[in-house]
């Protein structure tokens, strides 16, 4: 059963307004060319998660021949 009004939020890549229900397959995008967009962001590398960077004297590679 769908809700009467469904939730409106702010889509995160043009800021518009965007349904967020399983009407929407999209969401929480407004659009597939919105979802596009940010996807296309990730793969360029635009957007980053955040994470502390080693010490310089740690090497790398297989733990298991350290």
């Amino acid at each position: 059963m769908a809700p009467v009004n469904p939730k409106i939020v702010r889509c995160p890549t043009c800021g518009g307004d965007s349904v967020y229900a399983q009407s929407n397959p999209s969401r929480p995008f407004c659009s597939i060319r919105c979802k596009n967009v940010d996807l296309g962001a990730w793969a360029n590398e635009e957007f980053r998660v955040p994470t502390e960077a080693p010490p310089e004297d740690v090497s790398y590679g297989d733990a298991k021949l350290q």
